[in-house]
């Protein structure tokens, strides 16, 4: 099957002479929730405009269900839809008139039961007749989802979709692009909420200095990169770690109540039965044990800082 998006040797230089991109190769497979992520100024946003047709680009070649952006460019765009990360809309139109009027940017014909149906997914009905200045910042951000699939987006770019909106607001975004995705839609989600990849996402991508760094399965990553930590709860406190138990990385947590021991849990050994002889032979005692795994956090932060390092 076609892939949803395909990035072939990307780059993209600015007259400054900043390279943004610098040879991106990526392929965006149909109907999967896909994260990239990366610290501010990894080529994120240029990648995205890039081949939502708002920057031109250095070299490379990109397809959107194997349409080329540039010497094919109106299907390529007819398929592809952006939520941008700034809330740009008409303050004085009304939200039903301005996602109609998006789809029309595209020459699409009316097609009032379809702007209806995406008003009514998004919650955004009841107020199909408010002036968007009247909205509140979440409800805002529906309405920018709203005008990217006026036009029947296949491919959705959502350049992080919750900034700025609370908590529960963000949870009901995460229901709405699950929602999208049951419904077909492949999803590009950049976002610098880690949790939310790692809520939602099948794959994740990482960017850094202009070059995707690593694309993997989120559950593989976990599994790859992921380093757990062996949490033990002392019968009594430790004011300091004895100097026997020093080689072996131990730190104390919970006012000396807890220790902790991070181990590779794809290496051969883990040392873990070496760490509890160690503990015993230290006269040590622990009521109790706990394994906690590495968020995707951590491993982002791991990686970029390697990238960094290189």
């Amino acid at each position: 099957m076609t892939p949803a998006l395909s990035i072939s040797g990307l780059t993209k230089t600015y007259a400054s002479g900043f390279a943004a991109l610098k040879g991106v190769d990526l392929e965006i497979r149909r109907g999967e929730i896909f994260a990239l992520l990366g610290p501010n100024g990894a080529g994120k946003t240029t990648l995205i405009n890039i081949v939502c047709g708002i920057v031109q680009p250095s070299g490379g070649r990109v397809s959107v269900e194997g349409h080329d952006i540039l010497t094919d460019y109106r299907a390529a765009r007819s398929i592809l839809g952006l939520v941008p990360q700034e809330l740009t809309t008409d303050a004085f139109e009304t939200v039903q008139a301005t996602v109609a009027f998006s789809r029309g940017l595209f020459g699409k014909k009316p097609n009032p039961a379809h702007i209806e149906k995406v008003l009514r997914d998004l919650s955004l009905w009841e107020k199909k007749d408010a002036r968007i200045m009247t909205l509140s910042g979440g409800m805002k951000r529906r309405v920018l989802i709203a005008k990217a699939l006026a036009h029947e987006t296949r491919v959705l770019f959502l350049d992080e979709p919750t900034a700025g909106v609370d908590v529960e607001l963000r949870r009901d975004m995460w229901r709405l692009v699950r929602q999208l995705r049951e419904a077909g839609v492949t999803i590009i989600l950049t976002t610098h909420y880690i949790e939310e990849a790692e809520e939602m996402a099948d794959r994740i991508g990482v960017i850094s200095k202009g070059e995707v760094i690593l694309v993997e399965e989120k559950a593989e990553l976990m599994r790859q990169l992921g380093r757990k930590k062996l949490v033990l709860q002392l019968g009594q406190p430790l004011a300091a770690l004895p100097p026997a138990l020093a080689a072996q990385g131990l730190a104390l947590a919970g006012g000396g109540h807890e220790l902790v021991y991070e181990y590779d849990s794809q290496a051969e050994r883990t040392g873990i039965t070496t760490l509890l002889a160690d503990l015993r032979e230290a006269g040590i005692a622990f009521r109790d044990l706990r394994t906690e795994q590495s968020s995707l956090e951590e491993i982002f932060v791991g990686l970029v800082s390697g990238a960094r390092a290189a």
